[in-house]
């Protein structure tokens, strides 16, 4: 199944996008564990991140060729970090670089997103899987100077910025996914393909990270966990390459769809 978040004249709703294009009224929350694809038929209004997250966790390099390009080795277990839940945007609308506190090195960061959809704790890596909803597309939007020179050693601070994690277009269940770890990504600024690589380069897949994370720590259903880049973002080219206004960013994974963003000034 194919779930996006829009808006209705009555205000936020669900609904199932089906293989003629068209889309089914979804009744209750996908995210409660109490929903069913009605027959009726909607006509979907703005679309809207697919799902308004209580948490989002990041996985830094987590990708092979990503550790190498930035002179990192890969580490040992999952390297975690928070973003804001303010920092969502939705699929179209855009990026905004940031002027209060300002930052001149904001980069893009294609990732296979995880969608928690039953909360875990302590689960195996064998049922790992069974608390998934399925995935969606983000855009670890990060700016390098906070992340990496005035941040205190932090990432939090860089990656936090409102609209810093666009989401979308779509969450796609993971009966259409039998392989997370099997998945082109494509990020393209401007028409220009920037990052295009295979989930399978992943240090620890969906099952790993989702069971590490739930050790000790719950997970609650609406847990967004953002599972890492590729190779070729922009602080790694030569000279390096930062997001500007007027750019747009998309970003494709196969199965999934395409997130789409601009880049306007605060």
């Amino acid at each position: 199944m194919r779930i996006i978040r829009h808006l209705t004249s009555s205000g936020l709703a669900y609904a199932a996008l089906q293989p003629d294009g068209s889309a089914r009224v979804i009744e209750g929350d996908p995210l409660a564990g109490t929903h069913r694809v009605a027959a009726s038929i909607v006509q979907p209004g703005k679309r809207l991140a697919p799902v308004l997250p209580v948490n989002i966790i990041g996985i830094g390099l987590n990708y092979r060729k990503h550790a190498e390009e930035g002179g990192k080795g890969v580490p040992a277990r999952p390297m975690w970090f928070m973003k804001t839940t303010s920092a969502v945007q939705n699929p179209g609308d855009p990026i905004v670089i940031p002027r209060t506190c300002p930052s001149e090195k904001v980069d893009y960061e294609g990732e296979l997103a995880i969608v928690i959809g039953r909360s875990a704790r302590n689960v195996s890596r064998e049922a790992a899987l069974s608390h998934v909803l399925g995935y969606t597309i983000a855009n670890d939007v990060s700016a390098r100077d906070w992340q990496f020179e005035f941040g205190g050693g932090q990432f939090c601070h860089g990656k936090s910025f409102d609209t810093f994690c666009p989401l979308g277009p779509t969450i796609v269940t993971t009966d259409e996914i039998s392989n997370p770890n099997a998945l082109r990504l494509i990020t393209r600024v401007n028409g220009e393909v920037r990052q295009d690589w295979t989930t399978a380069d992943m240090v620890f897949d969906v099952a790993g990270i989702v069971s590490f994370l739930s050790g000790s720590r719950t997970l609650p259903a609406g847990t967004i966990i953002l599972t890492g880049t590729p190779h070729g973002v922009g602080f790694a080219r030569k000279p390096p390459t930062w997001l500007k206004p007027g750019d747009t960013v998309e970003i494709e994974i196969e199965s999934i769809g395409t997130l789409s963003n601009s880049v306007v000034m605060e």
